[in-house]
């Protein structure tokens, strides 16, 4: 599940635009609750491995931990998807690319859901997984509200604003006259929906022009990097 919140843009790499505005937050509630689950057993095993470890035990978990802490927090806590009227930030696992919006091509969902530049240059998005399953269920879904709505017309309170009773008789949920809520759509798919409209908007913009620049996560590669010399250290003086 992705959600959008509205929160302050994080610091932008050098020579990127200025945000107009308060930027949309995407990221994959699933993939957070998956990387915390991770850390905790992580952190159990090696807090075991320094407390009941013995000889060098202690030093090739504290190693280990070095190697396997920042991929795992660089692929589930870290990425996100920053929009805002002016350009587009996608923070994945390690490298983070800013897009002003009128350097953006298109967005496009298939298996994965990714932003391509004037350049033709392809940027996944991590933050904004594919899941077949619950396009698969929003599609059923979506059918099933279609039939109910073909079935459920009664000429004589055609025109009428939906009961409180017919909602009841219909499992809660009030008819829908006007197809104004759209059809049913994943989360992602509508998370992709909403930044296509910002897209079309403002690729215009003359705020929405600028370079697309790119910049690796030494936060995480660094570590990483210590960590696997840490470890082969460690092995080679067996």
């Amino acid at each position: 599940m992705t959600t959008p919140e509205q929160q302050p843009s994080d610091p932008e790499p050098e020579n990127a635009p200025e945000p107009g505005a308060e930027d949309r937050v995407y990221r994959s509630n699933p993939g957070i609750a998956g990387g915390v689950l991770l850390l905790a057993i992580l952190g159990w095993l090696c807090v075991d491995a320094v407390v009941t470890g013995e000889g060098r035990a202690p030093w090739l978990a504290l190693a280990a931990l070095l190697v396997i802490v920042p991929p795992v927090v660089a692929y589930t806590l870290l990425p996100a998807v920053y929009a805002n009227e002016d350009r587009l930030r996608v923070r994945n696992p390690f490298r983070t690319i800013v897009l002003p919006w009128g350097r953006v091509a298109a967005l496009r969902s298939g298996y994965t859901n990714e932003v391509v530049s004037d350049a033709g240059t392809k940027y996944q998005l991590w933050a904004l997984p594919v899941s077949l399953r619950a396009r698969k269920r929003a599609a059923r879904r979506e059918m099933r509200a279609t039939g109910e709505r073909a079935q459920g017309v009664d000429v004589r309170t055609a025109g009428q604003a939906p009961s409180v009773s017919g909602a009841f008789r219909r499992g809660g949920a009030a008819p829908v006259t006007g197809g104004s809520e759209g059809p049913e759509r994943a989360r992602t798919d509508r998370a992709m929906d909403e930044l296509r409209e910002l897209h079309e908007n403002r690729q215009a913009a003359e705020s929405a022009q600028g370079a697309v620049s790119a910049r690796w996560s030494y936060a995480v590669l660094a570590p990483t990097l210590a960590g696997v010399i840490l470890l082969t250290v460690l092995l080679a003086v067996a």
